[in-house]
């Protein structure tokens, strides 16, 4: 390479094969989601179990089930402004570490008011480590394969969940619930040392914050495979922004209107995903199937998003990314009538869950790779972290709207049938962002790419 190039590290990215190395950041960064997704679904398989030992109503449980989620919030909105000023890696190794240890010392617990205290820490954690792989996976990714990419990386959310109800059903009659909060909290810990060791920094975060071309160009030639000059100079080009405040670039010109339907979209897709998740296999239990069945059909749910996701991805790189998503959406809200109208007892009843969580959970994390393009580098890791924060209210809302529409008496049919209507609602709102994003690029070329 000639001596002394300014190098733009996005189209360096964009242009080189993919490197082993940043096929590596896939896997490390899907590990991270993997024991996310088991922590975050943890509490819909063993809800059962608690809810009668305790002999608590379910509306009670409702609040520890809600308690996660409004961790999720905060960490998630601390989480992007801290790792936009100290880094990704740093940040989300201690994301990391937070939720293993209060997993396992909700195991330790033996009333609703101290799991629920647990659970809200638990969730700080969970919810800052999601924006953060999420933004440093797709500064390494080239534009031509990001949203297969992450969305890779996000069918680790999926596989956790539906491996977190496996390990439930076998868990639970040898051993009891409590073995299950120590299996999930156990296994983020020991990934601690391996993220330490390879996780890479954002180089364009770097260049951003004026690091030393010395010390972006090891970094970048180590994830890139690629080898530099001492005399070359390495920048991350970015459009000019209106405000050096990561929070206030969501709100400035270009960006404010995408910022609020991105925030609707995932309220509403996140409203339906932890109602089904959390609440499912109490319904089908209630329908008088054992509850290792309950969780081995509520876990097709996560397997369907895991293949969804990577169909989902794959068609975001080959056409306009933001329809893929609708559709998905659309096609969730179709699945969920389909489930209300066959019941709780149908032989069809694993194959529809699994099309569900196809189709939702696809759409969720296409979401999440198509969210990141959407903000400027100094403000991406925010951007992502305050979607997650504040759609996570929909969780919140889902989490417990499920223990109260129980306790109305509202059964399988009445629950399923009105989630078809936050589908819908996601599959408008994800469109609206698309308009924005293309109407703020008529005014600021290139920007957030």
């Amino acid at each position: 390479m000639t001596s002394g190039k300014s190098i733009d590290i996005k189209s360096f990215i964009d242009e080189r094969p993919i490197a082993p190395y940043q096929w590596l950041l896939v896997v490390l960064c899907c590990l991270v989601v993997i024991a996310d997704g088991m922590d975050v679904a943890i509490m819909g398989f063993i809800a059962p179990s608690i809810i009668r030992e305790w002999a608590i109503s379910r509306p009670e449980f409702g609040l520890v089930m809600s308690a996660a989620p409004i961790g999720l919030v905060i960490g998630s909105l601390v989480a992007g402004p801290s790792a936009d000023r100290f880094g990704r890696k740093n940040v989300l190794i201690a994301s990391v570490f937070l939720f293993g240890v209060f997993t396992i010392a909700t195991a330790q617990v033996h009333s609703p008011a101290a799991m629920a205290a647990l659970r809200l820490l638990t969730g700080i954690g969970l919810g800052a480590a999601m924006p953060n792989t999420t933004t440093l996976l797709s500064e390494y990714a080239p534009q031509r394969k990001r949203s297969l990419m992450i969305t890779l990386m996000f069918t680790g959310f999926n596989l956790g969940s539906a491996l977190i109800g496996f390990v439930a059903g076998w868990l639970i009659p040898l051993h009891g619930w409590r073995s299950v909060l120590l299996f999930g909290g156990a296994l983020p810990l020991t990934l601690i040392p391996l993220q330490w060791w390879l996780l890479p920094e954002s180089a364009r975060l770097l260049a951003v914050r004026g690091a030393s071309p010395q010390r972006i160009g090891a970094l970048l030639g180590k994830v890139c495979g690629a080898r530099f000059s001492v005399d070359d100079v390495f920048v991350s080009t970015e459009p000019p922004l209106p405000t050096r405040k990561p929070i206030g670039v969501l709100f400035s010109h270009g960006y404010g209107f995408t910022t609020i339907a991105l925030w609707v979209t995932y309220f509403m897709g996140l409203l339906v995903i932890y109602l089904l998740t959390g609440w499912l296999p109490t319904l089908i239990k209630d329908a008088g199937l054992s509850v290792t069945t309950a969780a081995n059909v509520t876990a097709m749910f996560q397997i369907g998003g895991t293949i969804g996701a990577i169909a989902v991805g794959w068609l975001m790189d080959k056409v306009r990314p933001a329809p893929v998503i609708s559709a998905a959406y659309l096609g969730g809200g179709v699945c969920v009538l389909g489930l209300a109208w066959i019941g709780a007892l149908s032989s069809s009843l694993a194959l529809l869950v699994f099309a569900a969580g196809f189709c939702m959970s696809g759409a969720q994390t296409g979401l999440n790779a198509y969210a990141p393009g959407r903000y400027p580098t100094a403000a991406r890791a925010t951007g992502v972290s305050w979607m997650l924060g504040m759609g996570r209210f929909g969780s919140i809302f889902g989490s417990a709207i499920g223990g109260a529409l129980l306790g109305l008496g509202w059964e399988f049919v009445g629950i399923l049938s009105m989630l078809a209507v936050p589908a819908v609602l996601a599959a408008t709102a994800i469109l609206m962002a698309q308009r924005s994003s293309e109407d703020a690029a008529t005014v600021q070329p290139n920007a957030a790419h």
